[in-house]
């Protein structure tokens, strides 16, 4: 039997454009990871990487036309939105080269012998080592950001970890051009172009996270997909590490005093932040706790006129395209929810954006509304109103995991409610919002993109230079002679790499 084609889908109109490729087969898989790993000791040089990864940055910025006109051809994005995800990838590169050079990725500590401890101390020194080739789940919202050269993918170069990525289906051309841009890079600075590999199709995915040179795993995408290939990761005979971001409700509590305060620029902003990118994006506000009242409703009023001024969009694929229209009208059939802009189809291959509403009391225990805590992926809210703050906290003991949470609290003054919600919200997210929206991710040393399960499947970041360390692990030499230690852990310090010594930074 031939291999399956690999098309390339306009979802704007549901057409095929081009066959890009076909589905890797299993040997071909085999094939991939084997020509990555052979070739992992050609990423040790530190200075190699963050050249590797600099030049994947100019040379992604050089095609960069030709790359925002596949993406969108292909996703519908924009050429916009397009554009600015492709400076942020070059961006991100260029940061994890900056990470490299620094060395403090490296976590180098250096404990001299000391016999009058108790017990005695031996020489101990200690840094962290790439694991080994890492399979790269690429996110369908994110054809760049997220996807072949994406924060998984230069973080685990940057790790030295070679990398194989599974395509993702939504985007194959834009894939296959990215890959390239990779693969001429390496070569450009002297590198095997094998650092980094593509394959495409489903099986080749399964086969992937089942591959026994395969060190670990990342993954963005689904709860059902992703929780797949977590459970297939630790079904294993050597179980690997698999970090994986699932799905996030990105809940937002609103104050009484906020509201009071400032009820029409709430409604607008949570309008125009749930309804960015067509409520695609991963960190979309899904779930909001609104007060019941005169202030509620008129922040329900902004918000009804920013989303009924937003015009009708187009999702990655009619995949879905169809589930969004079945989801949004399931929960509009419960008992008590209302629909004042109603979301779902608004053409045959469009969607409208909308939002409902529900007493919050509702959701305080378990039932048949427990469908509108659950992420719906495209452009609509739920707002949930509420007439205390200890039913707000009855909702809240109920949500999942998240990336995010957001409150909005009063600006001028004291808000009463602010410090127990905002310890509420604290253990439900990775990355807390006060007054501001969750919609963007910044690339930034002090940024967590991640959260309880099932937000991620572990406690990692994918965004930001601490997203290397998720590619390494320690190893500690003791009593090593000099000349057997590796050069970042030797006495004179000859890579000038920053490091604690005897417990204190040197």
């Amino acid at each position: 039997m031939s291999a399956a084609p690999v098309w390339s889908v306009d979802p704007r109109t549901g057409n095929p454009r081009e066959q890009v490729a076909v589905e890797a087969t299993a040997e071909e898989v085999d094939r991939a990871v084997r020509a990555a790993h052979a070739v992992r000791d050609a990423l040790a040089d530190r200075a190699a990487r963050a050249a590797f990864l600099r030049a994947a940055a100019e040379l992604l910025e050089e095609s960069g036309a030709h790359i925002v006109e596949a993406a969108d051809a292909e996703t519908a994005l924009g050429p916009a939105r397009l554009t600015g995800e492709l400076a942020r990838t070059a961006a991100q590169l260029r940061s994890f080269a900056e990470v490299v050079d620094e060395g403090a990725y490296l976590d180098v500590h250096i404990d001299h012998q000391d016999g009058s401890r108790t017990p005695p101390w031996p020489d101990l020194r200690r840094y962290k080592i790439p694991l080994g080739v890492v399979a790269v789940y690429a996110a369908s919202n994110f054809p760049l950001a997220f996807s072949v050269p994406g924060g998984d993918t230069a973080s685990a170069l940057a790790a030295g970890c070679p990398v194989v990525v599974k395509a993702h289906p939504d985007h194959p051309a834009t894939s296959e051009l990215c890959a390239s841009v990779l693969r001429r890079a390496a070569a450009r600075t002297g590198l095997p172009e094998d650092v980094v590999t593509l394959v495409h199709g489903f099986d080749a995915g399964v086969e992937l996270i089942r591959h026994p040179l395969v060190s670990a795993a990342g993954f963005t995408g689904s709860v059902r997909g992703g929780r797949a290939l977590f459970d297939a990761a630790a079904a294993r005979p050597a179980p690997i590490p698999f970090h994986g971001e699932l799905g996030s409700l990105n809940p937002v509590v609103v104050t009484g005093a906020a509201a009071a305060e400032r009820a029409g620029e709430i409604g607008a902003g949570l309008g125009g932040s749930m309804t960015l990118g067509a409520g695609q994006f991963c960190t979309k506000p899904g779930f909001a706790l609104v007060p019941e009242g005169a202030t509620g409703d008129q922040l329900l009023k902004a918000l009804t006129e920013t989303v009924s001024s937003t015009g009708s969009g187009v999702l990655l694929d009619h995949r879905m395209r169809d589930a969004f229209v079945a989801g949004v009208r399931e929960r509009a059939a419960l008992p008590d929810v209302v629909a004042p802009v109603t979301p779902g189809a608004a053409g045959e291959h469009t969607v409208s954006a909308g939002f409902l509403t529900v007493p919050a009391a509702r959701l305080a225990a378990k039932g048949p509304h427990d469908a509108l805590l659950e992420e719906c992926f495209g452009p609509v809210t739920v707002i949930a109103r509420y007439t205390s703050v200890d039913e707000i906290a009855a909702v809240l003991a109920r949500l999942p995991g998240n990336l995010t949470a957001t409150l909005q609290t009063a600006t001028e003054g004291d808000d009463p409610d602010a410090a127990r919600l905002l310890a509420a919200l604290t253990p439900l997210a990775g990355r807390i919002l006060v007054n501001g929206w969750p919609t963007g991710v910044a690339v930034a040393p002090a940024q967590h993109h991640g959260g309880p399960y099932p937000a991620t499947t572990s406690t990692s970041t994918s965004v930001g230079a601490t997203a290397i360390e998720r590619w390494l692990r320690p190893v500690t030499y003791q009593s090593t002679p000099e000349a057997l230690l590796p050069p970042e852990l030797r006495e004179d310090n000859p890579l000038g790499l920053p490091r604690r010594v005897d417990g204190r930074r040197a």
